[in-house]
């Protein structure tokens, strides 16, 4: 019995297995644990997870690029025939408009616009030469600094206001080669017909109305 209990006393005893414990999360910054780490998401297999990815982006609906319809010329019946009997320097816009469409951009279609541009350009060089005489009249130093002030404001803004006619005088000059060359009147991109009723509006156009809108949506949603 001695023996016994002798030997059994001096076998090792058999460690316990602890228990399996969760393991504390890190501690962040500061000794405040980061709520990120608290957060359990349920894991997806690699191939339910593309696939959702795309039926989401499938599902995502497309902004189509549609314009709004352009606006129809009234045209006068009772002018149509007046441009047979008239000059390009009597013609008005009117009865431009109401020529037939099979007369768009002939001989006195293309006069007609030459002398309208031709009349903007000599408008642009007459307010840059009224603009130059005002800066020349108003060089005497003026005492007063609130009235310093208004004048030099008031010849920033004619300069800003010539700096834009001097790029709109360079977008005339370029019609009126386009008259020359015979392609003035249609559109850079399709080649379809600008439409009398948006040169008249403004005569140093070079898209149609839908391809400038076209392109307005386009340069707002993606950028130029």
């Amino acid at each position: 019995m001695k023996k016994t209990a002798a030997a059994s006393s001096s076998a090792p005893a058999t460690p316990s297995i602890p228990a399996q414990t969760a393991t504390p999360a890190p501690a962040a910054r500061g000794g405040r644990v980061s709520r990120l780490s608290q957060l359990t998401v349920p894991s997806m297999p690699q191939s339910v997870a593309s696939t959702a990815a795309k039926s989401s982006f499938s599902q995502a609906p497309s902004t189509a690029l549609v314009p709004p319809p352009p606006l129809a010329v009234k045209k006068d019946p009772k002018l149509a025939n007046n441009w047979k009997t008239k000059s390009p320097a009597e013609l008005t816009d009117a009865e431009v408009i109401a020529m037939p469409d099979t007369e768009y951009m002939n001989e006195k279609q293309m006069a007609f616009f030459r002398l309208k541009l031709e009349e903007l350009k000599r408008g642009i060089l007459e307010n840059a030469g009224e603009t130059t005489e005002h800066l020349r009249e108003d060089t005497v130093v003026v005492p007063d600094p609130a009235d310093r002030a208004t004048i030099e404001e008031e010849h920033a803004l004619e300069l800003r206001t010539r700096d834009r006619e001097r790029k709109l005088l360079k977008k005339i000059e370029q019609s009126i080669q386009r008259i020359d060359g015979g392609d003035y009147g249609y559109c850079d991109e399709t080649g379809e017909p600008i439409g009398v009723g948006r040169l008249l509006a403004r005569p140093t156009a070079t898209l149609s109305l839908e391809a400038q809108q076209r392109r307005e949506l386009k340069q707002k949603m993606f950028g130029d």
